[in-house]
């Protein structure tokens, strides 16, 4: 059986890490090569940065910063936020990424997932889904960086994810909006029917508090990973003590 992931999600604002509640309220955490570092030490098996506004504002990624965090990293690193080119994404694979995500442009631009697949690999190509439960399902949304910008494709989750996956994504992020930063455990519910719909890796996003949320989402929802930003950045949970209880559950990790 392959080893479960844990992976910390640092997302960039203005330079900075933030964090939010439901994708809203965001407050400044640290420096990301700070915090990159730490969870390096700490035997995060990946990291994820995701510059969280870029695609709402339209901008481009800065390369700067993937390539001071590449120089002192010797654990993979994906880059999310603002990807809407197969040249960008070679360009921030090229910095020292070892994979990007794409989220909202892909949802501009569906194709954009089999370019860049095409170009680079399947496996260096995650698509991240930012799912909300309401009275029509789980519905995927987009922008949403920023309060302002969060908008409602009305695109079923599933079906989205299926179309991810058929294009070329190597791997998905359901990041489960209900949950997101509340600490009440991982949406297994929704993890799990994606699961049983998708061939490629699934990572689990929103929702944990306590040691046993980890345990739960791989048992229940049989997720490859669970990411997770507050309860790592606030010292929570720490990643050594997490990866003893799931060990201990006879639940595989790395060491």
């Amino acid at each position: 059986m392959l080893a479960r992931r844990i992976i910390p999600c640092l997302d960039i604002k203005d330079g900075q890490v933030v964090k939010g509640v439901r994708f809203k309220g965001h407050e400044f955490i640290g420096k990301p090569i700070d915090l990159a570092l730490r969870y390096r030490d700490e035997g995060a098996d990946e990291i994820v940065l995701y510059d969280i506004t870029a695609s709402s504002d339209r901008r481009d990624l800065d390369l700067g910063w993937i390539t001071e965090i590449a120089r002192h990293l010797d654990i993979p690193f994906c880059v999310a936020g603002g990807i809407r080119t197969r040249e960008q994404a070679i360009a921030v694979l090229s910095a020292g990424a070892d994979k990007i995500s794409i989220n909202s442009p892909a949802l501009e631009r569906p194709e954009l997932i089999s370019e860049i697949a095409e170009a680079t690999g399947s496996q260096c190509v995650v698509v991240g889904i930012d799912s909300l439960k309401t009275d029509d399902g789980y519905r995927v949304h987009k922008y949403t960086g920023s309060e302002a910008s969060i908008q409602n494709t009305q695109r079923s989750s599933l079906d989205w994810a299926r179309e991810a996956e058929a294009r070329g994504a190597g791997e998905i992020v359901l990041n489960c909006m209900n949950q997101d930063g509340v600490r009440g455990g991982y949406d297994c519910e929704q993890l799990a029917l994606m699961r049983q719909n998708l061939r490629i890796p699934l990572i689990a996003s929103g929702g944990a508090g306590q040691i046993k949320d980890f345990i739960e989402v791989f048992e229940k929802a049989n997720v490859s990973g669970a990411l997770a930003a507050s309860v790592f950045h606030k010292n929570i949970i720490a990643i050594g003590d997490l990866k003893k209880a799931l060990k201990a559950a006879n639940i595989p990790v790395r060491p």
